[in-house]
């Protein structure tokens, strides 16, 4: 929602100063030049990316639009969870955990949390955090080598769209000159034409380099860094889980582990030690 009031307020701004200098919107309006630039835009990003990328830059751009999914609401969510898993391994020992990771969907604890279980890519980082430990393949003081490298895969997951997106925004600018050179060439042919036809369509040519910067500067490379401000959120988020497994394998006690990972992230979704506390009392009540 923030990132459609943010782009709302480029096209306001934008279209209100060229309405106060005496333009007319209708003179913006030019289909050929929209499809000029953004067919071009569009299979260059598709010449450049993989299918994968292709997919991710998708989700990626909704993402944005749809607003943050790494909010407090999903902080708290993560540590009564993590609460409910450490306190159940510490009084009937790892083992009690294998049902509920090897089927988290079915997991009645995992069900207490729809917005951890109802995201695919965090349930299975969490259960893969735990798995290796409960099945005795992985020491407790390697853990932290596997964590970092699967999340250093995820960053670089990350990056990828991103620098397509980047790509494409360094490109418009150009491509709106190319719209605007064909459309001089349409204008050079009706060169003995009446003045007013002339005109008409020598604006419709200034209106290609005018779409292209705007929609660079305007409104892809500032997508360009929402992405990547949600791309960081995300990364932040899975080092919180890797905290909090790789504090309780290491013997803490299940709140001194919420209590390390809480302190591990930023101030905007952290909460207080008071409400941590209230947080896991209610945990205690419920179970």
């Amino acid at each position: 929602m923030v990132t459609l009031i943010g782009f709302a307020v480029v096209m306001g701004c934008v279209l209100g100063g060229f309405t106060m200098a005496g333009g007319h919107i209708a003179h913006l309006i030019h289909p050929s030049e929209i499809v000029t630039i953004g067919g071009a835009a569009l299979g260059a990003a598709i010449v450049m990316s993989p299918m994968k990328v292709l997919k991710d830059l998708v989700k990626g751009v909704l993402a944005c639009l749809k607003g943050a999914t790494f909010t407090r609401a999903m902080y708290e969510e993560l540590f009564k969870l993590m609460y409910e898993l450490f306190k159940l391994a510490r009084r009937n020992g790892l083992l009690a955990l294998e049902p509920h990771l090897s089927n988290p969907h079915e997991s009645d604890i995992f069900h207490k949390y729809p917005k951890i279980s109802s995201n695919h890519h965090v349930s299975e980082f969490i259960v893969g955090a735990l798995s290796p430990i409960i099945e005795g393949s992985v020491k407790p003081d390697r853990l932290p080598e596997l964590l970092a490298t699967e999340i250093k895969v995820l960053e670089e997951e990350h990056h990828a769209p991103m620098g397509v997106l980047a790509k494409t925004a360094d490109g418009l600018p150009g491509f709106g000159i190319v719209a605007a050179v064909l459309g001089i060439v349409i204008t050079m042919a009706h060169i003995n034409g009446p003045v007013e036809e002339i005109g008409h369509k020598v604006g419709a040519a200034l209106v290609g380099t005018f779409l292209g910067i705007l929609l660079s500067y305007g409104f892809i490379a500032p997508l360009v860094v929402k992405m990547e401000f949600n791309g960081i959120a995300e990364i932040n988020f899975f080092k919180t889980i890797a905290t909090l497994v790789q504090g309780y394998v290491t013997d803490l006690p299940p709140k001194v582990a919420i209590e390390q990972a809480r302190r591990s992230i930023t101030s905007d979704v952290r909460m207080s030690r008071e409400e941590l506390e209230n947080l896991l009392k209610a945990v205690d009540a419920a179970g």
